[in-house]
């Protein structure tokens, strides 16, 4: 039987605080302590505050762009980029609920290594064999609404592989790979709640997903190189034009633009034909 639970008592968390100690204590304070097997399911937020990643909202701009690697969709204000962390998100995952007012707050700089750090902090305080998920909400580019998906995670398989097996009817499974740490992460959410005042859950039951190789939630994000959906259907006609006369430089600079400022840049920037390019180009200017 799996069974999920999200104890109150955590409370606001300070730089430098022991996330540990708070976990296991508000564990332990409803009833329930942690258990051999467990898995702890930690919002990225409680680890960014405790590592101090937050900044003054006026330089949300400024941050998001420190965070950003690359863009993948852009409409007016709106930005879908790929961040230092290698996650695909909105903003970068920078994230201005539950913080105080005229505060951002950044993702963790590492969130493996910080899930690492965290499973070590309670292993040596419990004496417990357990895994440590941290988890981030975010969109999923075909269907509408957001849920929790895994940003790090150490002592946790990320994912199940099924190729190779046969299904009931004796069909070979060719790709099933099963998303685990992600699946938990949603789970984990519905017990935690986004405004309860819960940002941990623990998961029992699944304790044969717990694992002493090393895996980090990196191992879930796609190559950009195997993504068909690496660029929102405005950038990738951008980038093909780009790269059909070798400018894909440019890339980061032109897709800031937009309308007339678009058009005219990047039949500037391109050695082609500039009645074709601009018709190319007006269709997404």
């Amino acid at each position: 039987m799996i069974t999920i639970f999200a104890p109150d008592g955590i409370g606001e968390v300070n730089p430098g605080a022991d996330l540990a100690e708070l976990i296991s204590d508000a564990c332990a304070a409803a009833g329930r302590p942690l258990a051999d097997g467990d898995l702890v399911c930690v919002t990225s937020k409680i680890i960014s505050k405790a590592e101090d990643r937050a900044v003054p909202a006026e330089r949300a701009a400024e941050a998001a762009a420190a965070e950003s690697v690359a863009v993948v969709a852009r409409r007016g204000g709106v930005r879908i980029v790929r961040n230092r962390q290698g996650i695909t998100q909105a903003a970068a995952g920078i994230d201005s609920s539950n913080v105080e007012v005229g505060t951002i707050l950044l993702l963790p700089q590492d969130p493996d290594a910080s899930a690492a750090a965290l499973l070590r902090e309670l292993g040596a305080r419990t004496g417990l064999r357990l895994g440590v998920i941290i988890t981030d909400t975010a969109g999923r580019a075909w269907r509408i609404g957001q849920t929790d998906h895994a940003i790090g995670l150490a002592g946790v398989r990320p994912t199940l592989d099924h190729a190779g097996l046969r299904d009931s009817y004796g069909n070979d499974l060719r790709v099933t790979e099963m998303a685990v740490a992600d699946e938990l992460a949603a789970a984990a959410d519905l017990a935690k709640g986004k405004l309860a005042g819960r940002p941990v859950a623990v998961i029992r039951g699944l304790a044969e997903l717990i694992t002493d190789a090393e895996h980090s939630a990196r191992e879930l994000q796609r190559p950009t190189e195997q993504d068909l959906f690496a660029r929102g259907s405005r950038e990738a006609v951008l980038w093909a034009v780009l790269s059909a006369y070798r400018s894909t430089k440019r890339y980061a600079e032109l897709v800031e633009l937009d309308g007339e400022e678009l058009i005219k840049a990047v039949t500037e920037a391109v050695d082609g034909d500039p009645a074709t390019v601009r018709a190319i180009v007006g269709t997404i200017a």
